[in-house]
């Protein structure tokens, strides 16, 4: 993998994925803040997923206008493949590492 991504590139990337056809801004941020128990701005988020689209780890459409939105356009996003094997190998990583770190991370008293 070229590259590396942050734990909250991390998070985004994982939260688009879980929502499917329903990722969009607001729901992305939603869901972050409700899973994580922490607040996020929504312009921590768009600089974020402005990142992983130019890293080409995400895409994203504009859906239909829609009445309630005031005849705006909602953007959806989708994880690509490259998105995929950044979150598959930072997985790998840190999963290696927990296996490292099993006897000096152990709750055990």
């Amino acid at each position: 993998m070229k590259g590396y991504i942050g734990e909250f590139e991390e998070l985004v990337l994982l939260t688009i994925a879980s929502l499917g056809e329903d990722a969009y801004g607001v729901s992305i941020k939603e869901d972050i803040e409700k899973r994580s128990d922490r607040s996020i701005s929504i312009g921590a988020l768009h600089s974020t997923i402005t990142r992983l689209e130019e890293k080409g780890l995400i895409k994203s459409w504009l859906g239909e206008p829609t009445q309630e939105r005031g005849g705006r356009r909602k953007r959806f996003f989708e994880i690509t493949h490259q998105g995929k094997l950044s979150l598959h190998h930072i997985k790998d990583l840190r999963d290696e590492l927990w296996k490292l770190s099993r006897t000096a991370l152990s709750l055990a008293k």
